[in-house]
């Protein structure tokens, strides 16, 4: 895995901090949170990311109700992408502080956080199929084979679509297989409706983000809480969206 060295511990705001000025921003806080904006700027894939992680696009979408294989694919897929790529930039800026739009100048880098971004994407799909398949499973009519099937024809339908993405490194295979097998050894009957299940995505972001070792060991416990703290939501919305009955009828 490709790493970069470079990210320290710098004092600098982090980025969002642009969008969210106040009036009890000091002066001296401001000036250096529009230095970050203008670096923003000059740099069009930082901007990009930075779009997309404060306005959370996929988090603001019209919560749909999952009724059917189509609706529970649509949402495992923009909330495992929110969640992946909101847990990666957010660790990144945070740990680069004010040298993070600096970092989008390196290939290297950039090549680095893609085959992060998709394997920690990987992650968040296992780790949210595990879930809703453990809330269909309290449905009184579910049954453990039908709702394993149908969890695994879901993911293997997000991962046929998605294919190998170019961007993804030659390890992107091996992280599918990884989900495969999670699901052929899960005994569905005993997921529960709490963190349990996010296990595989705060432990990915760790394992993949481009943050020297030194960083990693003593992140280790912030980063994990962090990754299971944007899951909580999402798990509100599925318990507001999941339809268990409609989604099991035709099985």
């Amino acid at each position: 895995m490709l790493t970069c060295a470079y990210i320290n511990t710098g004092a600098g705001f982090m980025v969002r901090s642009v969008v969210r000025l106040s009036i009890k921003c000091s002066i001296g806080s401001m000036k250096e949170s529009i230095k970050s904006l203008f670096a923003a700027i000059r740099h069009p894939r930082l901007l990009l990311c930075l779009l997309r992680d404060y306005f959370g696009l996929a988090r603001q979408q019209r919560l749909k109700p999952i009724v059917d294989q189509d609706s529970l694919k649509e949402f495992i897929q923009t909330r495992s992408s929110y969640v992946a790529q909101v847990s990666l930039y957010g660790y990144l800026r945070t740990r680069a502080g004010m040298r993070y739009p600096e970092l989008f100048d390196s290939d290297t880098f950039v090549v680095s956080i893609n085959i992060a971004k998709w394997q920690i994407w990987l992650a968040c799909v296992s780790d949210l199929s595990v879930y809703l398949g453990g809330l269909l499973m309290q449905n009184e009519n579910a049954d453990e084979k039908n709702v394993a099937q149908l969890i695994q024809n879901v993911v293997i339908e997000i991962f046929t679509e998605t294919g190998i993405p170019d961007d993804a490194g030659d390890k992107f295979t091996e992280g599918v297989e990884r989900v495969r097998q999670r699901f052929a050894m899960l005994d569905w009957q005993s997921i529960t409706d709490d963190e349990g299940p996010f296990t595989h995505s705060p432990q990915a972001l760790l394992d993949w983000a481009p943050v020297i070792d030194e960083f990693k060991e003593t992140d280790g416990d912030i980063v994990i809480n962090s990754v299971r703290f944007r899951w909580n939501e999402v798990r509100r919305d599925c318990r507001k969206a999941l339809d268990a009955a409609a989604v099991l009828t035709p099985l």
